[in-house]
């Protein structure tokens, strides 16, 4: 396979003439990283793919700006037969270059810093990282032995020798860093990431469940003082296992679609929440742990549903762009949050979610804080 021209035509595509990362994608053979893949299928399925079975197909799907499912449910591609068909939510990836590079650019990263890669996966944020900056200077971790052990064996192939250990990224971690970059999501932000950070260093991480992005920097009371960026990005939450735990959707199946406990008509059309960035991540901040779930039929007649794990939920069905009929439950009224939201949206023009000071303290809590208003995570 002639990958670098391919690797080439990537690397302009996802970085600046002059950025100092356009150098290490057009270097990293990332095909080598992901030899085999899943693929969504029309019918909702997974399709395995397998890059040595039709190495042009290989060669593009790798080289494009492409997030690659590596890993669904505990059944990595790696080890599933060819008419496997696993079911679940994905569990590990290959993230899209362009992403993997936004996130690097946010660490303010330099020569003679030890740096952490949290969220291993294919090995490929360790290996731009190793190439920039030498492998003995970065250490990447992941829950997951075997992709560890795997992306180790692929990153040493080309020529690559990053510390790669296997470590829940939520526990201690191995060593001391300058710089910590996330490409996993987490809520809240582990208190032993302030404890490895070296006063003076920095972190990057994404918020589960939202698409902000905290960069703070190490403050000498051993919490730290930065932003959320002016950007915005989303990750695969961390996980503890070899899978994640059922979804509160799912633990609440039987009741979410009965009638609820107070029935009403919406003020705004139904939603798709996940795909509402600011939308969504206020809704977290404003309501933590709440899930999203959306359904357009084909008369484009939609439901969504809003549910929190302490029993609350929320659904409401209506035509595109009709106010909706709303059914709640529980503890707390989810669409009346959610509504909230979005008629401060709408009266102010945005949502104080990207550019907001924060402050976190050595227990990991972040405090947003932008005039008068303000929010705690968690």
């Amino acid at each position: 396979m002639e990958w670098q021209r391919a690797a080439a035509r990537l690397a302009a595509t996802v970085t600046d003439p002059d950025s100092r990362w356009r150098t290490p994608v057009a270097s990293v053979p990332r095909h080598e990283l992901i030899p085999r893949w899943w693929a969504p299928g029309p019918d909702g399925r997974w399709i395995l793919k397998d890059g040595a079975a039709d190495p042009e197909a290989w060669q593009r799907s790798a080289y494009a700006n492409h997030s690659k499912i590596t890993r669904v449910g505990p059944l990595h591609a790696d080890h599933a037969k060819p008419d496997e068909t696993p079911k679940g939510v994905p569990t590990s990836s290959a993230t899209l270059p362009s992403l993997v590079v936004q996130m690097l650019r946010h660490g303010r990263l330099h020569e003679d810093m030890d740096i952490l890669d949290v969220g291993t996966g294919s090995g490929y944020s360790a290996a731009l990282l190793a190439h920039r900056f030498g492998s003995p200077r970065v250490t990447s971790i992941d829950v997951d032995p075997y992709l560890t052990e795997a992306a180790a064996k692929r990153l040493e192939g080309v020529g690559l020798y990053p510390a790669i250990a296997t470590a829940d990224a939520t526990g201690p971690l191995p060593g001391r860093f300058d710089r910590i970059v996330s490409m996993v999501s987490v809520n809240p932000l582990p208190a032993s990431w302030l404890a490895a950070l070296r006063p003076g260093g920095r972190l990057v991480t994404v918020i589960s469940r939202t698409s902000m992005i905290v960069t703070a920097w190490k403050t000498e009371d051993g919490g730290a003082v930065g932003t959320t960026a002016r950007d915005w990005a989303g990750f695969m939450n961390t996980r503890h296992g070899s899978d994640y735990p059922p979804d509160v959707v799912s633990r609440f199946a039987d009741q979410i679609n009965q009638d609820g406990e107070e029935v009403s008509t919406g003020q705004y059309p139904v939603l798709d929440v996940d795909e509402a960035w600011e939308v969504r991540s206020t809704l977290e901040l404003r309501a933590p742990g709440t899930e999203c779930a959306f359904r357009e039929d084909a008369d484009g007649q939609r439901t969504a549903w809003l549910v929190h794990p302490d029993g609350s939920w929320a659904r409401a069905t209506g035509g595109k762009g009709q106010p909706p009929t709303v059914h709640q439950s529980g503890p707390q009224r989810l669409w009346d949050v959610l509504e909230r939201i979005r008629n401060r949206l709408n009266t102010r023009g945005g949502l104080l979610v990207y550019g907001v000071p924060l402050t976190i303290t050595p227990d990991g809590t972040i405090h947003l804080s932008r005039g008068q208003w303000k929010a705690t995570i968690p």
